[in-house]
């Protein structure tokens, strides 16, 4: 995968992609929205290459590598930033470029370490407590903390790669935004269905009669830090209860063929040594992967509940 040359650009030039959130979500605004429909559609993204920015040091970044950044994520949510770092191992990587676009409000999720930024890689022991992402096994679509209560949900995310696995570990990435463009184009009514305040719930996590986390109730498509448009979701099809209705049933059911269908737009990228992403929590999967006696897979992620400044 060839990167892309960083790409200096001027901000205030760039057409504003935002537009009154209530008109989205509403459905009563049909002007606001096509209007935002066009402007999004026109600005997108067509290859990943488009995506990639190539950095010094993600630690400290040049003004041209965090306008790049910033260009990318405002018209696709993600960027993938390309270094040549190799495997170096310092935690602060991923932490001090969040603080470059303004993310400081860590999420201190179970599974992370004291710093709020989690480890992830292979542990024996994952699979019986049944956290698939601490195993070598696909993980289905999904957005980051959907089980988080409404007050701690999570608006980014960074995923920086210190080794890859030898062997696949694929990720695929949808805008949420664009996810929800063809939603709404079939039918306004899947919005409805999806935007309804009990849309979604995801059962309470017990472990031997103890209630670690409550149940988590709320909409798919959500008011997002700062009043954007954010997206709530998991493609898993246990422990999850939808509303009970024609409308939210035939909704989800279109949401995950859209999912499937290679017309919808999205991205597959192998994050390699030094590598990572940077986006506003879309939709990601990942496919299985292989480590060897040489080389295993570790990544740090680090979640956020504010959204990328200059979005």
């Amino acid at each position: 995968m060839k990167a892309s040359p960083v790409i200096s650009i001027c901000l205030d030039t760039m057409t504003d992609l935002d537009t009154n959130l209530d008109a989205l979500l509403s459905l009563d605004h049909p002007d606001d929205y096509a209007r935002w429909r066009d402007q999004k559609l026109a600005q997108a993204p067509q290859r990943l290459e488009e995506l990639l920015v190539e950095v010094r040091d993600p630690r400290q970044l040049s003004l041209a590598e965090h306008q790049a950044i910033t260009e990318r994520c405002r018209r696709a949510n993600l960027a993938i930033y390309v270094t040549a770092l190799g495997d170096d191992p310092d935690k602060a990587i991923p932490a001090r470029l969040g603080a470059q676009f303004g993310l400081g409000q860590l999420d201190h999720n179970p599974g992370a370490d004291e710093d709020a930024i989690t480890a992830l890689c292979v542990q024996t022991d994952a699979l019986r407590r049944g956290y698939i992402p601490y195993t070598d096994r696909p993980i289905a679509w999904h957005t980051d903390g959907y089980y988080n209560s409404p007050g701690r949900q999570i608006n980014a995310f960074i995923l920086h790669c210190v080794r890859p696995a030898a062997a696949g570990g694929i990720n695929g990435l949808i805008d949420p935004e664009m996810l929800y463009i063809r939603l709404r184009e079939l039918s306004p009514l899947h919005i409805a269905a999806l935007t309804h305040p009990s849309a979604m719930t995801i059962p309470p996590n017990i472990v031997d009669g103890v209630e670690l986390r409550p149940a988590s109730v709320g909409p798919v498509f959500r008011r997002g830090e700062g009043g954007h448009l954010a997206l709530r979701y998991t493609d898993r099809r246990r422990n999850i209860q939808w509303r009970p209705d024609a409308d939210t049933e035939t909704a989800v059911e279109t949401l995950r063929s859209l999912l499937d269908d290679p017309f919808t737009p999205r991205f597959e990228a192998r994050l390699e040594p030094g590598w990572g992403l940077i986006c506003n929590n879309v939709l990601h999967s990942r496919s299985r992967f292989e480590d060897s006696v040489d080389q295993t897979r570790l990544l740090y992620r680090a979640r956020y509940y504010q959204r990328i400044a200059g979005t």
